[in-house]
């Protein structure tokens, strides 16, 4: 019997004529009913334009007729009378391209403690090290760490256009929280606030000619993850994860949020994968292998694994990144494969 996730599901396929976003997500099916190989669905669109209405009645219905089990389709689009020019009125419509930024990618875990941001400031420099013109956006509003791990404290100045110019170390570009607030004030702000404070760091910083862009995520799938999403149109998503299954089971959660609002998943980075002794033996403190297997459990490609080295933590609290202190030892390494397979996926 087909269920209501079913027919979104098929829905899915749909693509608003002019954007990647699908009409599910989109939020524009209203109503769904199922019963005895009938299914019957409504749309209520925010455009006048006929066309586009016909496009979406007639890719709809044919995704609806493939469904298995399937004899009748009745789909009913309705129009309100908005200008034919304008885009959907959802949250998806504020998306824009950035001027001058080639590729924005996510780096997100599902929980905290991972290293998530200890890989987007190595994975920065290990990119700026293959020659990639890369800037790295702070996302955590509440915990900004970014500064600390670069060794950059100064506040942006203003442009003539009035906006923020990034600071930049490593010839990497930044921005942060950290650099708008003083010293271990706190952060004490309601979503809106952040979402508004995510746009920004968007329209309101000159962020130049730029190949990517590395947005670190702060844990979880909250605020400033819908923000994000909202504003730009993210061109892929990198989860970082610990082996054990405390770690990826949250990952899971991770993946799922980027795959409702089809933001491709680029691949996932095993941190922490284990310890080796002054001995030459391997100890798995979190297990191992956790990451890969879950990246082949998803479909999805394994970008690389980074085991414990005391050189990472201590770089960055220093505010050198090893990927720029030792790019030829094992820690350094280890960021920059993780890199070449990123750019290979990125192109």
């Amino acid at each position: 019997m087909l269920t209501e996730d079913d027919i979104k599901k098929a829905l899915q396929a749909v693509k608003y004529p002019g954007y990647s976003r699908d009409i599910v997500s989109f939020g524009l099916v209203k109503q769904i009913a199922a019963k005895d190989g009938a299914v019957s669905v409504s749309m209520q669109l925010t455009t006048n334009s006929l066309d586009i209405a016909r496009q979406i009645k007639s890719e709809s219905e044919r995704a609806l007729k493939a469904l298995p089990g399937v004899t009748r389709v009745n789909v009913e689009v309705t129009q309100q009378g908005t200008p034919q020019a304008a885009a959907p009125q959802s949250p998806w419509a504020q998306q824009q391209r950035v001027p001058g930024i080639g590729r924005i990618v996510a780096v997100a875990s599902g929980k905290g403690g991972v290293g998530k941001s200890t890989v987007s400031v190595n994975l920065a420099c290990a990119l700026q090290h293959l020659g990639v013109r890369i800037g790295l956006l702070d996302c955590d509003i509440y915990g900004p760490s970014i500064p600390l791990m670069m060794g950059v404290h100064e506040r942006p100045t203003i442009s003539e256009q009035e906006k923020m110019v990034p600071p930049a170390n490593y010839g990497v570009k930044l921005m942060s929280m950290g650099f708008l607030v003083e010293g271990d004030q706190p952060v004490i702000w309601r979503g809106p606030m952040i979402m508004k404070t995510i746009q920004q760091f968007f329209s309101a910083v000159e962020w130049g000619e730029l190949d990517y862009l590395l947005v670190d995520l702060p844990p979880g799938t909250g605020d400033a993850q819908l923000s994000l999403c909202q504003t730009v149109p993210l061109d892929g998503g990198v989860i970082v994860t610990t082996p054990q299954e405390a770690s990826l089971g949250v990952v899971r959660k991770g993946i799922a949020m980027f795959q409702k609002v089809n933001v491709p998943i680029l691949g996932i980075v095993e941190n922490m994968s284990y310890y080796t002794t002054p001995t030459g033996d391997h100890v798995e403190i979190f297990g191992h292998g956790g990451g890969q297997a879950e990246a082949a459990r998803q479909n999805v490609t394994f970008l690389g694994e980074v085991p414990i080295f005391t050189e990472i933590r201590e770089g960055g609290d220093r505010g050198e990144p090893v990927t720029v202190t030792s790019p030829n030892a094992a820690p350094g390494k280890a960021f920059i494969g993780i890199a070449e397979k990123l750019r290979g996926s990125l192109g």
